[in-house]
């Protein structure tokens, strides 16, 4: 990182009361600024990934919130909509600000959806290698080309195509297999060893 991160302990009243699940992410000092745009987005996109991976993801999204206990932060699929939708590149951008409570919830989230889908993401970019290594079309594989094809529309429609960065996505199916790709390997790389929490730390790299 090209600054040390800096972490605050954080004992107020008001945070007494939080899910102690939010404690294994440690408080990031951005001066009361809240996360940024980038931040925001790059949640977001994780999120996105998972729901290409599987079907009724909105549903099992919701599940993992009540059994994490983290109702009280995301309590209905309106919540979660309105939270994702801080992403500047969505077409339904609220232009709200994350606060750290809100963007540990949705990390958590992801990570969470993340281990439960592990045996699938790892099977996934199994087969990516195998096709960069026969140098085949990653659409010869059934199951990754459908994630891909899942991710795309998922993107197509979400995404506002008057940015800059989303109308260069739209306009190279590579370049947005590429990302899907990338994204694909931060869920794995969730559901390793301090997994949560390095990805956490990594969502700040070049922030503070």
């Amino acid at each position: 990182m090209s600054q040390s991160i800096s972490i605050v302990s954080d004992s107020s009243p008001s945070t007494q009361n939080n899910p102690i699940i939010l404690d294994r992410l440690p408080n990031i000092d951005l001066s009361g600024k809240g996360c940024s745009p980038h931040i925001q987005q790059q949640i977001d996109l994780l999120l996105l990934a998972v729901e290409a991976l599987e079907l009724g993801a909105s549903e099992r999204m919701l599940a993992t919130v009540k059994q994490l206990e983290l109702t009280n932060i995301i309590p209905s699929r309106v919540a979660l909509w309105r939270l994702r939708c801080s992403n500047p590149w969505r077409r339904s951008y609220t232009r709200n600000i994350l606060s750290l409570k809100e963007a540990k919830t949705l990390v958590i989230l992801a990570a969470f959806r993340a281990k439960d889908l592990e045996p699938l993401t790892r099977h996934l970019i199994d087969a990516e290698q195998q096709m960069r290594e026969k140098q085949l079309p990653m659409e010869n594989h059934f199951r990754l080309s459908e994630y891909l094809e899942r991710f795309r529309a998922h993107f197509r429609s979400r995404m506002n195509s008057r940015r800059t960065k989303v109308a260069s996505y739209l306009q190279s199916q590579s370049e947005l297999n590429e990302l899907a790709l990338s994204l694909l390997r931060k869920l794995l790389f969730c559901t390793g060893t301090k997994g949560l929490e390095r990805i956490w730390f990594s969502l700040f790299d070049g922030e503070i």
